[in-house]
């Protein structure tokens, strides 16, 4: 099953800048189709693939900061090729 998830790190401490470019580097090495905006890091793929990397990494980056949030949103189907018909 594809899916598309919608991604956004927030430490919450004065350092932010660091734990979310390392975040979204450790994303970029998965070789999994992502996207980046200003305010958030899109990831697509295999349900399993992508579910094992955002827990794998979140978890890292959890570790390295004092508190955090991460928001999440999940679409069941590979919407990376979307493009707005209006």
């Amino acid at each position: 099953m594809k899916i598309s998830v919608e991604l956004t790190l927030t430490p919450l401490q004065n350092e932010f800048e660091e734990p979310i470019i390392n975040f979204i580097k450790k994303l970029r090495a998965s070789g999994l189709t992502i996207l980046e905006n200003p305010l958030s890091t899109q990831v697509y793929g295999d349900y399993d693939k992508v579910m094992q990397l955002i827990t794998s990494e979140l978890k890292n980056s959890f570790e390295l900061i004092d508190n955090g949030i991460l928001l999440m949103k999940i679409v069941k189907s590979d919407r990376s090729n979307y493009e707005p018909n209006f």
